[in-house]
Formats: C-alpha cells, structure tokens, sequence
C-alpha cells in the first residue's frame, strides 16, 4: 500500500494529520491520526466469509496505552488490562456512529480497533478516535459507502469550540460530541448547563461543518489508494420468498398491534405467529443447512414485515402500538422513601418502564479515584445503573456490568452532576435498578435519580426529568413522525432514538442515535420542540411526589461539619504519623479528613451521630486553639519529676505544673501525689512573654484554706531577701566598721547583702 499524508485545517485552524500505507499493513486497513502530540492508531479488519445472521456482527475497542503518556499501570501485573469506563464509552461511541453505515445485507465479522499511542497534555483523543476509524475503513476495500467524522464541540462565552483542548474545557456551558457524515448528523452525545434546544442544535451544524471537511479527506483517500470494494455474499431471501412468506404474517402482526396489549402479551403473540411462519415456510424441507437457512430469512422477513406495519401506524394512522398519539407521554406514578434505611429512594414508573433509585451519601474517603492515561483525579458524584434479566421478563446469566450498563449510567450522571451544588461537601451514589423495561430506562433513571437525590436531602439547584424521543420516516414520500416517550418496540422498528434531560431552564444532557442517513436539520429542530414539552409534562408528575428536597437528612446518613484552621496547625491537628487524627476518630467514632485548600486547612468531619461530631469538633478546636490566661482545662499527666508534673492540658500542647501549684500544703516530694495517665484540672495563670512557657496551677482552682496568707511570687520573694540582706549589711558596717560588706539589694537571696566571707 502506497505511503500518503494529508493535513487537515479546521475552521478553528487546528491542525490534523492523518497517514496511512506506514503501520499495521497486513490489517485491511490502517491509519495514524495525529493532532498536537496526541496520536492514534485506527485498524480494521472484516472476514471475507459472511455469516447467515440478520445483524453486523462488528466489535469496536478503543484501548489507551499507559506508554503513550509515559506512564507504568498500576497494580500487581503492570499491563493494561480489560478496558475501562472511558475506554468502552469511547468505543460506544464510535460504534453507535459506524454501525448505520455499513451495507444492510453485509454480515462479515468486522473488528475495529484504536489504540491511543501518544497523549499530550491538551489534546484530547476521545474526539478523534471515530475519525481514525472510519478513515481506517475507507482505505480498506471493506464496503463503507459514506465516510464519517467526528468532533467535540464545547461552548464557551457563546462562542463554539471545536476540538476543544483539556485547558480550554474549563468553563465550558456545553460539551458534546457530534458525528456526521457529508449529508447527515448519526450521533451526539454531551452534556451542558442549563442550554436551549435552539443552542444545542447550533452546537451540532458546527460540529457538522468541520466532519465535512475530515470526511473530505478520507474520500481523497480512497481515491487515490484506487480500490475495488470487495464482493459479499448476502444470503438474502427470493423475492418469491419474501412475499410468501409476507403474506403469511402482515394481517395477523397488524391484529396484534391493533390490539393494544400489554408488552408480554402482545411479545408471546409476535413470537406465535413468527414461529408458524418458519413452520409453514419449511414445511416438506428435510435437509438441516436448508432449515437453518430458512429460519434466518424467515426472521428477516419477519422483522421488515413487523417495521412496515408498525411504521405504517405511525406515519398514516399517527397511531402508537399502546393507542397513545405521536405526542403523549404514558401514565407516570412514583414514590419516595420506600426504602427506610436508604438515604434517599425513589420509585419511578413511566408505563412499563420502571427504575428503583437510591442515593448513598458518603465522605471525602468514599470518593473515587480516577487513575487513566489522560486523566487523574477524584470522582464525588458517581451513577450506576443495572439492568437484571427480569426486567424483561428474561432468564439469563449475570456478568457484571456490560457496555449497555456503563452507557446508559453515564448519561443519566451526565444529566444530574450538572445540578449539583457547587462545593456540596458529600459524595454521593446514586444506583438505579430497573425492574421493569418497555424503553427509555436511561431517562427513567435520570427521573428516578433526580427524586431520590431530593429524598436524601440533597440540595438539587433544579430538578431534572428525562425523555426518549423516537422517529419514523418515508424514504419516498418525505414523510416522518416524531414519537414522544417510545416504546421499545418504537426503538427497534424506529429511525432515531434520541434522549433529552434538562430542567425548566434548559437541557442539561442529550444522546442521539441515528440509524438511517439524511437526516435533516428541521427534524432535530420539531423533535428538540416536542422532546420540551414531554419534559415539562413529566416533571410535573415528579413534582406532585416530591415538589422540593428534603430539609433535613435521613437519620442513617452521615453529618457534616468543616472547620477552617490555620496552614501551620495541619501537622498537630494530624500528628507524627497521623498518631492524632487516628486517635481521635477512634475515640469518637467520627470519620475525619483534613486537606490543605489555598492558605488553610480545612477539616472535615462526617458522623451519623451529633454527639461524636461535637466530641471530634471539641477535640480539633481544643487542638488548634491558643493557651488562654484564666481558662481552665482538663489536662492528663504525661510525666512526673522531682519538682513536679508535665501534663498534656490540650491535645499536643504540654506545660510543667509546679509542685508548688499543686496544692496549698507544702509538698515535700512527688511520691503519691499524681501518677502518670491521671486527669487533673489546671488553671493557666501565666504565660512567659520571652519563652512562652506556659504557667499552670491546680490549686488556684482549690478553695485556700482558712488563715492562708498567699506567698509571694518567685521574683518577689528574690527582691524581699535581696532587701533583707542590705539591711543586715549595713548594720553589720555599723557595728564592726568596714568588712567589705555593704550590702545593696540584690535579685538573689544569697547574693544581697552580708559581708564578703572571702
């Protein structure tokens, strides 16, 4: 393959470089895409045998290399390892992009892989790795009839960003990704504070605009590599086939759509009248690759003969599989606090959809660590969301969360963390289980998750609601339809499926997913329209629950205090190896943890109980506060000396209590009069302005006994003997004429006074 590169200019004048024909040569088709110092490797590769199935069978992965940022993974076995959360939500969405626009008769096994092999600081990958893809493709003689871009698009001062780099994210009112080939927008996905419809529509044409000049390049490609696309076998069915077998079953599926049966039923009558179908078409067929083969163009035909009929409801009838108009949203019913020992819980059931949502508040040691190629950090809002068998009546076996899962959690969290609190001193958890599912449980959960944060107490700056928006069209007439709150089936037969969540002041997350091409702009703009007014509707119902969050919080969740305290106090307050800290959460029962924001300390103490937050409050206070003249404390003694006691009168903070100031009695000696470990009540009576030292005294807190006549202070007591020494000095002088005495007073006893013994 001929070596070639080509340069990209964006509108922005951002640069991307794009090669092919240098690596990975034996895959069906290789580029390196590279913009700044962050590069990609896109491959694919598609087997030359097509399988007899009705789908794509196409698996993407994009994987980071910790080597392209220089790093070493952690844990015990230092490689890379299954892929990560942000790793199968970048792979999600170049799948959701790529899929559509593979011929609907090709069902080869097709792998795409991107690998990000050098990261920068600014350069963000996520943006570019579906362009590698599809590059990857087009210089493949895979069939791939139209090339496809995309592009992350942030708002920022009413200005749109493209490709936005990691310094300029901060601050960002929107974030989204957008897909698009030359003529059609296939995927968006983002998220944004608080926008209008008319802005994010905004955001996707520029996006558009700058796919088509990528999309531009890979044709430039394609062309000058010269390649013959590949033959396929399709296994599709006769025509003779297809009306046969037609015919069989339109009449009986438009029976069952008329009738407006609960989802399980009308499923066990779709499914009876598929199998009569097979058993009717395979009837006198005895050789078993004829069956099988047979079945699956049975199913093909089923499916298109189901999409024709419920399609045809829509579009001339504007009539819904449950009898609801294009535009109505299904019965909505919810409660919160169901779960008692929860922190918040919220039922939310729209039709047969329906999602059990909790909320857990934690502490600053509950957060999540972030530790990828790209990104290190810390997590405090996090959203789970599982989706267990039954809830569609299913039976199979549980392998922890699957793309689907991770997906659909991340954009009901995208929706919420936009109306959390600045600053709000919890992590929160919100898990949604769905217990039931007939479409939009990602939106159900964002409803369901919005009510239990708002049963917890959280301080929500608005409440958010949810909707999936569906789309039907007729490729000869021009005709569509805009269904409002789909059904499941309105998904599979359906051309969009487009989720919407936002507040009464706009939107705060979207996801589409396209699965026809030339879709126009006027159909986002009537389907953004519809999607507000299904939002309001189903706000409303929300807001009869619970119309506003809790005051108070639940009695199992943890209470928060914050104290600031000085920069230099951190180390007492934490202790040689954090000997302090440790003991006071041991004593109190408290989870504290303290962190250094700016010029200070903030410490932050989490407790299910008001009495272990006011003992631990008590404890740090006491810990940082300044000694105080008069006040009085209860110290422990640490150590005991001839000439008294060292005791600890606050956390950290040790004086020497005098023998003297013990009590009014003269005390020969230490023996039996304190021990090691003991509690005693000190007054601080003094503090030296030179050393600091503090003076402490037990006995000025003991009434004095009766007849007591206070001793002088030491300073005092060395003036009076000085003064008591000249006087017997001089008076010696005057007896005995000069002995070199003389006296003077002196600060010592010893040194007043007397006579010059020498």
């Amino acid at each position: 393959m001929a070596h070639i590169v080509k340069t990209i200019t964006l509108p922005n004048g951002k640069e991307i470089h794009i090669e092919t024909g240098r690596l990975a040569r034996q895959a069906d088709g290789a580029v390196v895409v590279r913009c700044g110092d962050t590069m990609l490797l896109a491959t694919v590769v598609s087997s030359k045998e097509t399988k007899d199935v009705d789908f794509l069978p196409l698996t993407v992965e994009y994987k980071e290399n910790f080597a392209a940022a220089g790093k070493i993974p952690g844990g015990f076995f230092k490689r890379e390892g299954r892929l990560g959360e942000s790793e199968i939500l970048t792979s999600r969405l170049i799948d959701r992009a790529l899929r559509p626009l593979f011929p609907d008769d090709y069902h080869a096994e097709v792998q795409v892989m991107v690998q990000l092999i050098s990261a920068d600081e600014e350069e963000q990958a996520d943006g570019l790795a579906c362009f590698a893809a599809s590059a990857a493709i087009m210089v493949s003689d895979i069939p791939f009839p139209d090339a496809v871009s995309e592009v992350r698009v942030g708002l920022k001062d009413g200005k749109f960003i493209i490709n936005p780099t990691r310094s300029e994210m901060a601050g960002l009112e929107m974030d989204i990704i957008v897909a698009c080939t030359n003529d059609s927008i296939m995927m968006v996905e983002g998220e944004m504070k608080e926008v209008s419809e008319e802005t994010l529509l905004n955001g996707m044409i520029a996006g558009h605009e700058s796919c088509r000049a990528m999309n531009a390049v890979q044709d430039q490609l394609r062309a000058e590599l010269g390649l013959t696309i590949r033959p396929y076998d399709t296994y599709d069915p006769t025509p003779e086939f297809v009306a046969k077998a037609t015919a069989l079953v339109t009449d009986k599926i438009r029976v069952v759509t008329d009738s407006l049966a609960p989802k399980q039923e009308r499923s066990a009558q779709i499914d009876a009248i598929k199998k009569e179908m097979i058993e009717a078409m395979s009837e006198g067929i005895t050789d078993k690759d004829e069956l099988t083969k047979i079945k699956n163009h049975a199913g093909l035909v089923f499916k298109n003969a189901q999409k024709d009929v419920v399609r045809g409801k829509a579009l001339k009838e504007r009539m819904r599989l449950d009898g609801r108009g294009l535009a109505d949203i299904r019965p909505i019913w919810g409660e919160v606090g169901y779960l008692p020992r929860s922190h918040g819980s919220a039922i939310f059931t729209r039709g047969e959809t329906q999602s059990l949502c909790t909320t857990t508040l934690g502490t600053k040691l509950d957060e999540q660590t972030i530790d990828r190629v790209t990104e290190e950090g810390k997590k405090r809002f996090i959203l789970h969301y599982n989706f267990p068998p039954f809830s569609t009546g299913e039976s199979k076996p549980l392998r922890g969360p699957g793309r689907r899962e991770i997906g659909h959690g991340n954009l009901a969290e995208r929706a919420l963390k936009m109306m959390m609190p600045e600053g709000y001193d919890y992590t929160v958890r919100i898990v949604s289980d769905i217990l039931e599912s007939n479409g939009s449980s990602s939106m159900a959960s964002v409803c369901g998750g919005c009510m239990s944060l708002m049963d917890a107490g959280v301080p929500v700056i608005r409440p958010v609601s949810g909707i999936a928006m569906g789309l039907i069209t007729d490729k000869k007439t021009g005709e569509f339809a805009v269904l409002s709150d789909i059904l499941g089936d309105e998904d599979f037969i359906g051309d969009m499926d487009f989720k919407v969540a936002g507040t009464t002041n706009g939107l705060t997350a979207c996801q589409m997913d396209i699965k026809i091409r030339g879709l126009s702009y006027d159909i986002v703009r009537t389907a953004l329209e519809q999607s507000k007014a299904g939002r309001a509707h189903i706000l409303q119902e929300m807001l009869k629950v619970i119309p506003e969050p809790k005051k108070e919080l639940s009695p199992y969740a943890p209470r928060i205090e914050v104290i600031e305290i000085p920069n230099d106090m951190i180390g007492a307050v934490i202790g040689p190896g954090g000997k302090i800290i440790q003991e006071m959460q041991r004593v109190t029962g408290a989870t504290i943890n303290i962190e250094e924001i700016g010029n200070k300390g903030v410490v932050t103490i989490y407790s299910t109980e008001l009495k272990s937050l006011e003992a631990a409050r008590k404890m740090i206070k006491n810990i940082v506060a300044e000694p105080e003249i008069g006040e009085v404390y209860m110290a422990k003694v640490k150590s005991i000396k001839d000439f008294g006691a060292f005791v600890e009168y606050m956390p950290g903070k040790e004086g020497l209590l005098h023998i003297s100031e013990i009590s009014y009695e003269r005390l020969a000696s230490m023996d039996g009069v304190l021990e090691v470990g003991q509690d005693i009540e000190v007054k601080l009576v003094g503090v030296d302005e030179k050393s600091g030292k503090v003076r402490l005294s037990a006995k000025a807190l003991l009434p004095k006994p009766e007849g007591y006549v206070e001793r002088p202070e030491r300073g005092e007591r060395g003036e009076r003997g000085g003064d008591r020494g000249g006087d017997r000095g001089g008076r010696r002088d005057d007896r005995g004429g000069d002995r070199r005495g003389g006296g003077g007073g002196g600060g010592d006893r010893r040194g007043g006074g007397g006579f010059d013994r020498r």
